[in-house]
């Protein structure tokens, strides 16, 4: 009996946490809306749903005894109680208090079952005491001018109780108004019973197959019967077999007469299972198909499940940067399937992250150019057709700073200044989806490491999608992600390289051509074609997997290329052969497989044959470094110079920072060297060389911004990389760094070691 009230209080305790993140999402939609217009028609019937919200979310934690997180939605109900019956709207002050008190609701929520740490604890006191606090100021000298407030039923007396428990993790409602009844199921279920789904696609293509066998089995029977009337008829008249009357040659002919008709009931035989067989075919495919869509349409949520936290994170971000700006979300109503969804969060996140910091200008900016003070970020999804989804995101900001984009494409070497200088605009734009590059002049806890579009257009190919992006200098930027509206499938094309077999996403494809040998020139040490009048890099398919070449890739008097692209880059990979064109069944990687250099992804073909699924993003960047010349990748390696190890100085005041980074830094294998401060760094910097300066901010006699500026002074150290590591992390702080020249800023609250010798390494 204990087990089962175990299992019954796990299960109310996973129903809660699904109904509490509704009343959450309930209540933080209906604060952005009263923050956004505090004065409109709606505050009153707004501040009345978020105060009907608190009470359900109150009653529900009651019921499974979850006290600290009832006591704050008691606060928060007592407050919006408070501005309802006194015809106020909550003042601004109000709304970081009421919307810490969720994030902390939502943490205990997913924490159910373990006990809250004595920080967490103090934080509920904390802001209990302030919701609190701020009706009984509110009482005494109200904020904002009254409102009118319509009269409203009164709430039940009675608290509601807990659910009926729900029958191994799921739970029936019925929908208000005569709905039918819908039913909540794990998703891991849901998932599982989709990959099941997925898997009759298999026994799809292997009807198929055995029905095409008996087809082709049958037809060679059918081939037999000319062969045998060439003959029979010569045969039976022959004249010694005629003029021989021994047992033997009676045999023969009696075999001869029974073979006959063996052939022809065989034939019969073939000729009626070739024809079920295909009557076979039809019906699973059908029925496959039928299941595949409807289990498909179980794992599709519309855009607006993944959408809760973006208004939130638009306004934390232009607070934290004096800014201010609109959201509006558009299309949220067109369904996706779940595994796309949750892969593009985070990359949707990126894009909402980049169009604030970079796009979006300061109140004070978008008013000197005539634009209204509060910028607009739209985020639209449309169905393009019946298999694919637009996604664009849209800001009426500042635009791509082209200049920066090209300047930072030569730091991290990516193009030499001339090849830099020759780029149009719109050549220039795509150089944006690079990994390291990045228009901020400083990298900041939001961005400027240049890995935020990398990472964008990286989950949007591994899902089969495309990234384009469009900008207008002082107009705004467009990006646009067109992705497939489900996971299950997509056209693939079988190409073989060193004896092994690879499918490679068709969307990815731009054409295939053939060549001589005689047409491949080499230029600046690479391999290089002419397609259509553009030079090309030749990639060979095995030397960028670093596969062994096959005897026939060295036999070969031409090479088929496929060209490639992907984010604006293209190469010619040469393969064996170019097999065929066919529907694919994506196997996605488990863990510990999560990530696999230039694989997506496996299939298994209609042979059974297991292939792996080729990721194009990874082969063009691995192009770069593996699949240069038999010729040049044979170098001795005694005759290339090991590499020393940079030198880094750290200056930091602090004897116990400054051991934490250069223990961080010398494990990381850099040459490292302190000083104490920035008169004693500015003194070593004159004397000896370093790759960079790692620095505190605050510190005697001279401090980080000082000697920064001091550094950028100086014509010899003028382009020495500068990383500031510092506790200030204003909006005002980073600007002044971003002033004085430093390279990277970076804030000691949440310092991250990876972080950091990610910046170095993307700076050295």
């Amino acid at each position: 009996m204990p087990m089962q009230d175990d299992e019954f209080i796990n299960r109310l305790r996973a129903t809660f946490q699904v109904e509490a993140e509704e009343h959450l999402q309930a209540i933080s939609s209906a604060l952005l809306d009263l923050e956004k217009e505090p004065g409109s028609a709606q505050t009153a019937a707004r501040i009345e749903h978020a105060y009907r919200e608190a009470h359900s979310l109150k009653g529900a934690a009651r019921a499974v005894d979850l006290r600290d997180i009832e006591s704050i939605c008691q606060a928060m109900e007592g407050a919006f109680s408070h501005w309802k019956q006194k015809a106020l709207p909550p003042p601004p002050g109000a709304f970081d208090v009421l919307h810490r008190s969720l994030d902390l609701i939502r943490a205990s929520a997913r924490a159910v079952g373990s006990p809250a740490s004595p920080a967490a604890q103090h934080q509920q006191r904390d802001l209990v005491h302030q919701l609190t606090a701020m009706q009984t100021a509110a009482s005494s000298s109200p904020v904002n001018p009254p409102i009118d407030m319509p009269a409203h039923p009164p709430l039940p007396p009675t608290e509601p109780g807990p659910s009926a428990p729900p029958a191994e993790g799921a739970r029936t409602e019925s929908d208000r108004g005569g709905a039918p009844e819908s039913v909540r199921i794990s998703l891991a279920k849901l998932d599982a019973r989709l990959l099941q789904a997925e898997d009759m696609l298999n026994v799809k293509a292997l009807t198929a197959r055995r029905a095409a066998d008996l087809r082709a089995l049958s037809e060679k029977i059918a081939g037999w019967w000319p062969q045998w009337a060439r003959i029979s008829s010569g045969v039976r008249s022959s004249r010694w077999l005629r003029q021989d009357s021994s047992p033997e040659m009676a045999g023969i002919a009696e075999f001869l007469e029974w073979n006959c008709d063996f052939i022809r009931s065989l034939e019969a035989r073939l000729a009626a299972l070739a024809s079920q067989g295909q009557k076979d075919r039809y019906a699973v495919e059908r029925r496959v198909d039928d299941l595949l869509e409807d289990s498909k349409k179980l794992v599709m949520l519309p855009f607006s499940s993944i959408t809760g936290v973006f208004p939130r994170l638009v306004r934390d971000l232009c607070r934290e940067q004096n800014k201010d700006a609109d959201l509006l979300l558009q299309g949220q109503e067109v369904e996706i399937d779940k595994r796309i969804l949750e892969e593009m969060k985070d990359a949707l996140i990126h894009m909402l992250r980049n169009a604030v910091d970079h796009g979006v200008e300061s109140p004070a900016d978008r008013s000197t150019h005539n634009k209204p003070s509060r910028a607009t970020i739209k985020i639209t999804v449309s169905r393009v057709n019946g298999s694919k989804v637009e996604i664009a995101i849209a800001d009426d900001g500042r635009g791509v700073d082209l200049e920066r984009i090209r300047e930072s494409a030569v730091r991290n070497r990516l193009l030499s200044s001339d090849d830099a200088a020759k780029l149009s605009d719109p050549e220039t734009l795509p150089l944006v989806f690079q990994s390291d590059v990045s228009t901020s002049p400083v990298v900041t806890s939001v961005s400027g490491r240049g890995l935020g579009m990398a990472i964008v257009r990286a989950k949007a190919e591994k899902l089969g999608g495309r990234v384009s992006i469009e900008s207008t200098p002082g107009q705004g930027t467009t990006l646009r992600i067109t992705l497939p509206v489900t996971m299950a499938t997509f056209r693939g094309v079988l190409v073989t390289a060193a004896a092994q077999t690879f499918v490679i996403p068709a969307t990815s494809i731009e054409r295939v051509v053939r060549v001589g040998t005689a047409d491949i020139h080499t230029a600046e040490n690479r391999e290089t074609v002419s397609v259509n009048g553009q030079v090309l890099s030749v990639a060979r398919l095995e030397a960028i997997l670093q596969l062994a070449p096959s005897a026939a890739q060295k036999s070969q008097l031409s090479l088929t290329l496929i060209i490639l692209q992907s984010g604006g880059a293209r190469i010619a990979c040469a393969v064996d052969d170019v097999l065929h064109e066919e529907e694919v069944l994506v196997k996605n990687f488990q863990k510990p497989l999560v990530r696999v250099r230039n694989i997506a992804a496996a299939t298994i073909l209609h042979s059974g044959k297991p292939v792996p699924i080729l990721h194009v993003g990874d082969l063009i960047k691995s192009a770069r470094v593996h699949g240069i010349p038999p010729a040049l990748s044979a170098a001795p390696q005694n005759l290339r110079a090991a590499p020393q190890a940079p030198r880094i100085l750290v200056v930091e005041d602090s004897i116990t920072s400054r051991m934490l980074l250069k223990g961080v830094l010398e494990s990381a294998g850099y040459q490292v060297k302190v000083a104490v401060d920035g008169m004693d760094a500015f003194t070593i910097l004159r004397e000896e060389h370093f790759d960079l300066v790692v620095s505190d901010v605050e510190m005697p006699r001279v401090n980080g911004f000082d000697l920064t500026a001091r550094i950028r002074a100086d014509k010899r150290l003028s382009e020495l990389p500068v990383v500031l590591v510092t506790a200030l992390e204003s909006l005002e702080q980073r600007e002044r760094g971003i002033d004085v020249g430093a390279d990277a800023y970076l804030v000691k609250s949440s310092f991250d070691q990876n972080r950091l010798l990610d910046v170095i390494r993307r700076l050295i």
